[in-house]
């Protein structure tokens, strides 16, 4: 396991000594952990805490031992474990965190005093306001929202812990802070044929949790710790949080909603907290850059003498200010998201973008030196057809025809890379209504579950294969595949809910296959239920989901009504919290 350097700006090292100690877990390997903003804020706010010690715990190499990074500590050494997750297939790496670090993994094995060994674990990251429910059974508390917003009044009730009974402290902050859901508060009835039927909270409990959001802040998000092992090897800058596109696949637009755009002089003094041997700078939140002075943020990146970086660009809004500095920051590939093969599915999923946008952009990225063009593109979106495909391939052959002879005048071709991505329904999105596929429900209508999940699968590889047909002829183009299998699993994890954790387990241990898991633990004891009813059965309009405990102030409907839209193939406007009262979020007592 990586042990932090003594050049890693940042690294808060803090005695023991009459402090509250807290492990931090993030279950994936060093190199993500240390480049994962969210991470490295918690971090920063536990630290800056003179009552508390927080280290750092992260998925070891193989081998190696579960140790701190800052002290080389247990896991057993912490009466509170804090874990961060970002993605549904870090789920399996935390349940095998929590039982190699020798801790009971499940909240039911903890007993009712929290102590060393049996600590209060506490789960949050954006995975976990989108569902809770996969990894409900392995917390005592999950985080619903944003760490500024739930942390400082949360942390005054932990550190009293050990005045009171691990219930009867759950209880008093579950009664009391929004954005904190006590599992075992809260019971999930369901009916013979699996399917949830109601959400029963313990008396004086509301009947579902609101999350927690950060309205403002002074100083934006911003980089804390520094390592040249960094996947992410940059200062990181929040330009805002969510995104008012509403693209109708995307989580992160609807549960994080209203969107934010921070304050100019916000995002300046979070670029003034760059080390000075850290000469470049990532903007994350591009999506919110309109209503941002670019021209103004593209000077003082220019005259902070450092280079630019972006994890992908919305293909209408490349400003000349940007494609300047992206000129001179040496930035060799640049990613550009085209999400639907056509622009008949770009309606379906809300993305205004159009050919012509993503053939401008990847000319104006070229021009301004791009080597490596990425293009991404998802498949299996609800009712893609073969069609769909020709005309995708249609606009990479014109982005190949109209980049090259810009890298022969250059002397260097841009490579141009097609990242193929499987679509995974997600909760808390109007696609949280499909099955994983893409296939009409027509398709399946005459198969059994189990053809249907082969069908499925097939139909996924053979999309893939049909591009690589049509493109075959095109020279330096390059082909980033999804495993169908992979994606399968994260679209049961994205809509499971706490039955789900003997399959956690059983991944985290590394004992068995997914299917085998979900066969073992789900299917035996409800024959053709598992993979099928998690990922590809089709949600009615007034089905009771696990997520819904959650309040995200959705109006009620408003997701269904996006999905039919989406199947006729209406838009929806980009969202306005000044005025809109469409889905209810920011108006909800008006």
């Amino acid at each position: 396991m990586p042990t932090p350097l003594d050049d890693e700006a940042g690294t808060i090292r803090k005695k023991w000594t009459g402090r509250l100690p807290v492990a931090l877990l993030y279950p994936n390997l060093y190199p993500v952990a240390v480049s994962n903003l969210g991470l490295q804020l918690v971090y920063g706010l536990l630290n800056a805490d003179e009552d508390l010690v927080c280290e750092r715990f992260v998925y070891p190499d193989k081998g190696a031992p579960l140790r701190s990074l800052e002290s080389s500590r247990p896991l057993t050494d912490f009466p509170l474990v804090f874990a961060s997750i970002s993605f549904e297939h870090d789920y399996p790496r935390l349940a095998a965190m929590l039982a190699a670090g020798g801790i009971p993994p499940l909240a039911a094995e903890r007993g009712g005093r929290i102590e060393p060994g049996r600590p209060l674990v506490l789960i949050g990251g954006v995975a976990m306001f989108i569902n809770p429910e996969p990894l409900a059974a392995f917390a005592d508390l999950v985080a619903l929202g944003e760490a500024e917003a739930i942390l400082p009044q949360l942390m005054v009730f932990l550190k009293q812990y050990a005045e009171h009974s691990r219930p009867e402290l759950l209880y008093r902050i579950a009664v009391t802070l929004d954005g904190c859901y006590a599992p075992a508060l809260y019971h999930f009835e369901y009916g013979d044929n699996g399917r949830l039927q109601h959400i029963r909270p313990e008396q004086g409990l509301p009947d579902r949790v609101k999350k927690a959001v950060l309205e403002k802040t002074r100083i934006a998000g911003h980089s804390g710790l520094y390592s040249p092992k960094a996947e992410l090897d940059m200062h990181m800058v929040e330009l805002g949080r969510g995104c008012s596109q509403a693209c109708r696949f995307c989580a992160a637009g609807y549960v994080y909603r209203p969107p934010r755009l921070w304050p100019q002089d916000a995002v300046a003094q979070a670029l003034q907290h760059r080390p000075e041997h850290v000469r470049r700078i990532g903007l994350l939140g591009m999506e919110m850059s309109e209503g941002l002075d670019t021209a103004r943020l593209a000077q003082e990146v220019q005259a902070s003498g450092c280079m630019l970086s972006f994890s992908s660009l919305r293909a209408d809004r490349l400003s000349p200010q940007l494609l300047s500095v992206l000129g001179k920051s040496e930035l060799k590939s640049a990613a550009i998201a085209a999400d639907g093969a056509s622009e008949r599915l770009r309606r379906i999923i809300n993305k205004n973008i159009q050919a012509q946008d993503l053939l401008n952009a990847a000319v104006q990225l070229v021009e301004a030196g791009i080597f490596h063009l990425k293009v991404y593109v998802m498949i299996g979106l609800p009712s893609e057809t073969e069609a769909d495909l020709a005309e995708f391939a249609e606009l990479i052959r014109s982005i190949r025809a109209a980049i090259l002879p810009l890298g022969r005048a250059r002397g260097r071709l841009t490579t141009l890379s097609l990242s193929l991505n499987c679509f995974v329904p997600k909760a808390w999105t109007p696609f949280q209504y499909c099955a994983f596929g893409g296939l009409s429900p027509e398709a399946y209508s005459d198969l059994r579950p189990a053809d249907q999940l082969s069908l499925a699968l097939s139909s996924l590889k053979e999309k893939t294969r049909l591009l690589r047909r049509l493109l075959k002829d095109e020279a330096n183009l390059h082909f980033i595949c999804d495993s169908p299998e992979q994606a399968l699993e994260q679209a049961v994890y994205a809509r499971a809910d706490r039955r789900i954790a003997p399959v956690l387990l059983a991944r985290g241990a590394g004992k068995l296959s997914f299917k085998m898991a979900m066969k073992r633990y789900i299917d035996q004891a409800r024959p053709g239920f598992g993979i099928w009813d998690y990922a590809l059965r089709p949600r009615s309009r007034d089905e009771l989901f696990p997520w819904g405990v959650i309040d995200h102030g959705f109006s009620p409907g408003y997701m269904w009504q996006e999905y039919s839209r989406s199947m006729r193939g209406l838009a929806t406007a980009a969202c306005e919290p000044e005025r809109c009262r469409r889905c209810g979020v920011c108006h909800a007592d008006a």
